[in-house]
């Protein structure tokens, strides 16, 4: 293929997939979901324009390193802090209970096999896409009904915050596992080591960005210098400890996300995910997803993995909730409040295609859970506060 084919290319991805993200937010579903569905109309299987090749799989790593990095840098850390044992015990209920539902539901499917078999991780790795979390829509419903700022409204967000550090967490070890020469120990001690790295090293890069922030405030300078320490930290989680990019990613941004400056380079880091990375990167989605091996077999599992993936969040985190002495009608909104699923379920499974934990044609099930959670989430929550009123503390 010729150099200069990459630019056609790249202006049909980017006009169709912008195109369809719009068609989509006007019929009150993400935009994400429009990308995916234009890259799999321009794609291989139905109108043949663009084929995914090495290029677009590389700049849409890229897309999904600002991505997570953004979403670290939006991190309220002193909220995520403050939250308390209830919404650290509600992520975690949150995590366990999808992460449990998703891979006995494959295993039902497709049969049980010992454990460390590629069946056994094919069957994980669904129980982790289960696991994201996003509350996009949630918190878009509750700031329309006044109650973002209350009690419901604030274990919710911050739950989901933590609910997602420990899904990459997750993530991270059941890729480490998979790799036939690592050793299980060998990928705990990685991830621990890293995390504590992260930890002592991002104080200090803190402290670094800190006084580069007082001295060159809303500069190009700062923006540029958290962008370089976002693909550091991709580079060395990747390259030394085995550990999943994002993480790193994900993870730089968490630690610069309480400097002056934060909103700043999220705002110039949206620009760029927004116009070019970002689509190119839900558009190759869409370009790799096979929809001409569906059959009814696929597409059953697909209704029961939805079907699941929601009853998981509502049972996990509300049974929590409840434990926690919350009254029921409380509780219930807590689970519906955490049943979305957006980008991080796309990230998750864009990482698992990538190492052959995924097999394309089970990303319909991904697409629709997140469409049906999209839509369902804002009626549920209208629905049970028209109901049950917040007007008393937890």
């Amino acid at each position: 293929m010729e150099a200069y084919s990459i630019f056609k290319d790249l202006a049909i991805i980017i006009i169709v997939a912008k195109l369809f993200g719009l068609i989509a937010r006007k019929c009150k579903a993400p935009q994400v979901v429009g990308e995916i569905i234009a890259g799999l109309l321009i794609g291989p299987c139905i109108l043949g324009w663009v084929q995914t090749n090495d290029f677009i799989l590389q700049m849409a790593e890229i897309g999904v390193i600002l991505l997570m990095f953004s979403a670290g840098l939006e991190t309220n850390l002193k909220d995520l802090v403050k939250t308390g044992p209830m919404a650290f015990g509600i992520a975690c209920a949150g995590v366990f209970v999808p992460l449990v539902g998703g891979t006995l539901l494959y295993l039902c499917f497709y049969g049980f096999d010992k454990i460390g078999s590629e069946q056994f991780f094919k069957a994980l790795f669904m129980g982790t896409i289960m696991t994201a979390t996003s509350v996009s829509i949630t918190v878009e419903s509750l700031r329309e009904m006044g109650y973002l700022k209350g009690k419901i409204g604030t274990t919710i967000l911050n739950a989901a915050i933590i609910d997602d550090v420990i899904g990459m967490i997750v993530l991270t070890v059941v890729i480490g596992f998979y790799d036939s020469a690592a050793k299980p120990i060998t990928v705990v001690c990685n991830t621990v080591l890293f995390t504590c790295i992260s930890i002592v090293g991002g104080f200090f890069a803190y402290r670094i960005f800190k006084k580069i922030d007082q001295r060159y405030p809303h500069s190009r300078r700062i923006t540029i210098a958290g962008l370089a320490f976002c693909l550091i930290m991709a580079y060395c989680a990747e390259k030394y400890f085995g550990i999943a990019d994002i993480t790193g990613a994900y993870l730089a941004g968490i630690i610069l996300c309480n400097i002056h400056d934060s909103e700043f380079i999220a705002r110039r880091m949206d620009i760029n995910s927004y116009v070019l990375f970002g689509p190119i990167f839900f558009a190759s989605i869409g370009l790799k997803t096979n929809i001409r091996n569906i059959d009814g077999e696929i597409l059953l599992f697909s209704l029961c993995f939805v079907a699941v993936a929601l009853l998981t969040k509502i049972i996990g985190c509300g049974l929590f909730a409840r434990i926690c002495r919350t009254p029921m009608k409380h509780a219930l909104k807590i689970g519906v409040g955490m049943m979305t699923r957006g980008e991080v379920a796309l990230i998750v499974s864009q990482k698992g295609m990538n190492v052959g934990l995924l097999d394309p044609v089970y990303f319909t099930a991904v697409i629709l859970l997140i469409i049906t959670s999209s839509v369902l989430t804002p009626i549920l929550l209208k629905v049970l506060y028209s109901k049950w009123p917040e007007t008393e503390q937890l």
